[in-house]
């Protein structure tokens, strides 16, 4: 079996990642894989060094159909018998208007839980078989954008449990940003934008500082509002305290160094990196929103406040700071659950049972219509 796979996306973050597990565990089950991705991109580099075959095509957007036509020639090229596209930003539309010129069975995965009105979705899902989303939260805004039951699958993002139980270098983060072990060392890591809640962060730590002196922050992340947060950061006198510390691609080495994570996102589709942070037995703080409510059981895991209301946000940080029983009895319950039920080796089986079930429905159609079969199963 081959799926070629599509990720347009220039940026290594949470879904680009997933790829990369999805590509790596394929390769394990003997399925043969080919990635379309920019040039000059980390996903790119990763993808290369597991082996897999690499077509380099830029994207423009959802406008750009000089995309359509190199993905048209690659897909006749390598004739694969599923095509994955795995990101927005041109994968979807662009990807979608290729493979129903190919004619080709084809799956999209949805990530985030951005509403759209009934009529897009309509055209962006058509050319699917399948719509695979992330979580609950990002099936139920598909059913209310009018994808249809039928369609759907839900496939949890996974995060890699094992890369998370190495001790992680604490003493060189300390370092780094000029800290000691006497520091409770917060943690927040996304995209510096509006969605993500920076601002209710920040107004909590205005708040948490007055009783917790020693508390810190690390804002790991780009974004369009990095300058406004860095403008509210010093209006609310955190010049000591908060630490922008851009993206880092080694982030994953570092986290399990941190002593919380917050994650005030006002929506989220599932939140990678609160997966990531559970595996590494750090408990989170997190609005009660529906992507994280998938990712934190409040609690057990962590700490769900209601969203925007920083004073409950404060409260759970201080909560969670100053009973370090719960706090490492959140983080053993993360590990557990993350092993249990957010694995690689679940995730990939289940892409191959939906690939699978799309080359016997194609099969099905080939017969009803007198053609041969030229689909090929795992050996």
């Amino acid at each position: 079996m081959k799926i070629l796979h599509v990720e347009t996306g220039r940026h290594f973050y949470g879904g680009a990642q997933q790829v990369i597990y999805l590509l790596d565990g394929l390769r394990g089950e003997k399925v043969d894989n080919v990635l379309v991705c920019p040039p000059e991109t980390e996903i790119d580099s990763q993808a290369r060094q597991l082996g897999v075959k690499v077509f380099n095509v830029a994207s423009a957007g959802d406008h750009d159909l000089a995309f359509v036509w190199w993905l048209k020639k690659i897909i006749d090229w390598e004739s694969p018998d599923v095509v994955h596209c795995h990101s927005r930003r041109g994968a979807d539309f662009l990807g979608g208007a290729a493979v129903a010129i190919a004619g080709l069975p084809a799956v999209v995965s949805r990530r985030v839980d951005h509403p759209e009105p009934e009529l897009v979705a309509r055209l962006r899902y058509r050319p699917f078989r399948k719509v695979i989303a992330i979580s609950e939260n990002v099936a139920a805004v598909l059913r209310e954008n009018g994808v249809d039951e039928a369609r759907l699958s839900i496939i949890r993002s996974a995060v890699d449990f094992d890369r998370f139980q190495t001790p992680p270098p604490k003493q060189e983060l300390l370092e780094e940003f000029r800290l000691t072990d006497k520091n409770f060392v917060i943690a927040s890591i996304g995209q510096l934008i509006p969605r993500k809640g920076h601002r209710y962060l920040l107004e909590a730590m205005s708040r948490l500082t007055r009783k917790m002196p020693r508390a810190r922050l690390l804002m790991f992340g780009k974004g369009t509002l990095q300058s406004e947060l860095r403008e509210q950061a010093e209006r609310l006198e955190l010049g000591g305290v908060v630490h922008f510390a851009g993206f880092r691609g080694d982030l994953d080495r570092y986290i399990g160094a941190f002593d919380l994570l917050v994650h005030p996102a006002l929506r989220e589709g599932l939140g990678v990196s609160m997966l990531k942070a559970a595996a590494a037995g750090v408990p989170v703080v997190a609005f009660d929103v529906a992507g994280s409510r998938e990712a934190v059981v409040s609690g057990r895991t962590g700490i769900l406040v209601p969203p925007k209301h920083t004073a409950a946000l404060e409260q759970a940080i201080l909560t969670l700071a100053e009973n370090g029983m719960l706090r490492r009895a959140c983080g053993e319950a993360g590990r557990r659950r993350m092993r249990e039920e957010f694995s690689i080796e679940t995730m990939v089986e289940q892409h191959i049972e939906l690939y699978q079930s799309l080359l016997s429905a194609a099969k099905d159609d080939q017969k009803g219509k007198g053609r041969p079969d030229a689909s090929q199963q795992i050996h």
